[in-house]
């Protein structure tokens, strides 16, 4: 019985989406064993281990139903020994014909539950000639997800078809609800405040030596503010798409995010159903020109550059030999908190044909490569995990 009810376990999470764990699991053996194996008793006992929420009801019923079906021989002689028993007239062992019957009775539930057993043997002897297994056909989807998955996150940007990009969407959705989780823990512990322990032992002396009263260090200041810029010309198009895709979901565990697209103009844009939605005029077949971007991000819109402004770039710094204004990015640094450049180039090519990221890079914190998903949500995370205010040193290097 112990395996039929594990076999059940399973089944319930491969075919049911039942979510079951280990210590459920020891609870619903627990309680069969309390309950016995009575049929309609053990489905409530299994129910109330495993099941907890009752939408998931329906699913269990019917599994309950295929791996323990109701054998009719044995309801039938469950059935005829309740009546006899309920009218009182119990015949005694050994009196010819009852004892008879009541034989044949036990024989019949016995070959009821022999056939009931043949029968479910039979059909795990058939999954395991044919090399199957119950609910592998629900298990293997999900497994060739997990596999595309981690070949998405590491898939160099460059190499992304349109089928590959509208996974990395779907993935995209997953992983910014992951990050926006972090944050949220991340800023609950910093409104609460770290406790302080040298604080707390020492106010203890006048409670002999117990920290009634825990002491916490000072709170963290409020929310900082984040400015993405992104470069969508060219093959770097995917990789800004998927950043903005990334980010903007934890827009609540900032105190102000501004979202910017550029090729040679800055355009402010949203993410609408996992598409870059941009609020003003974007030229995608125009020559990028970084340099006239931070021209009009200095000129027009110097306000959101604060000093708790973190600056997220993303490009590859080729500005088609036009003037690089190196100038105006130190100025900006020296307003926002700090500035982390992320690049979707191997690092063999930075600095090559019209790249000035050379230029570029001293006033940056941080200057990241991020050639696929994976390299890029672990330079997110870990930037936008970084404390409010003091320049920290990222540990992702420079050029």
């Amino acid at each position: 019985m112990r395996a039929r009810i594990l076999d059940f376990v399973q089944t319930l999470r491969a075919r049911g989406g039942v979510d079951v764990s280990v210590a459920e699991s020891l609870d619903a053996l627990v309680a069969v064993a309390a309950v016995g194996v009575e049929r309609e008793a053990m489905r409530e006992a299994l129910a109330a281990a495993l099941v907890k929420h009752e939408a998931d009801r329906p699913a269990f019923d019917r599994l309950f139903d295929e791996a323990f079906p109701l054998a009719a021989g044995a309801e039938e002689g469950r059935r005829r020994r309740r009546g006899r028993g309920a009218g009182g007239g119990t015949v005694p062992a050994g009196t010819g014909r009852g004892a008879g019957e009541d034989g044949r009775s036990r024989a019949r539930d016995e070959r009821a539950e022999r056939a009931e057993h043949t029968e479910r043997t039979g059909r795990r002897d058939m999954w395991s000639a044919r090399g199957e297994v119950p609910g592998a056909a629900d298990a293997a989807p999900r497994a060739g997800r997990a596999a595309r998955a981690r070949r998405l996150l590491a898939l160099p940007f460059h190499e992304f078809t349109s089928r590959d990009v509208e996974e990395a969407r779907e993935l995209v959705r997953a992983l910014s609800a992951r990050l926006r989780g972090r944050l949220v823990r991340r800023e609950r512990r910093a409104r609460r405040g770290r406790v302080d322990f040298r604080r707390t032992i020492r106010h203890s002396i006048s409670s002999g030596g117990v920290p009634v009263r825990p002491r916490f260090r000072a709170r963290r200041p409020g929310r900082p503010d984040l400015v993405a810029l992104c470069d969508i010309s060219g093959s770097v198009a995917a990789a800004s798409e998927l950043l903005l895709g990334l980010i903007a979901p934890a827009a609540d565990c900032f105190g102000r995010v501004h979202l910017f697209a550029y090729v040679d103009r800055l355009c402010p844009v949203s993410i609408e159903h996992g598409h870059v939605a941009p609020g003003g005029p974007l030229d995608l077949h125009a020559r990028s020109d970084f340099g006239r971007v931070l021209a009009e991000l200095w000129e027009g819109r110097r306000a959101i550059l604060t000093g708790s402004a973190l600056l997220l770039v993303l490009g590859d710094a080729r500005n088609n030999r036009l003037p690089p204004r190196a100038d105006l990015l130190r100025a900006v640094a020296g307003r926002v908190q700090r500035i982390v450049w992320l690049v979707p180039e191997p690092r063999a090519r930075w600095d090559t044909g019209d790249s000035v990221l050379r230029l570029y890079a001293p006033a940056c914190e941080a200057v990241v490569e991020c050639i696929d998903l994976g390299a890029m949500v672990r330079a997110v995370r870990e930037t936008l995990q970084m404390p409010a205010r003091g320049r920290v040193a990222l540990p992702l290097g420079h050029p």
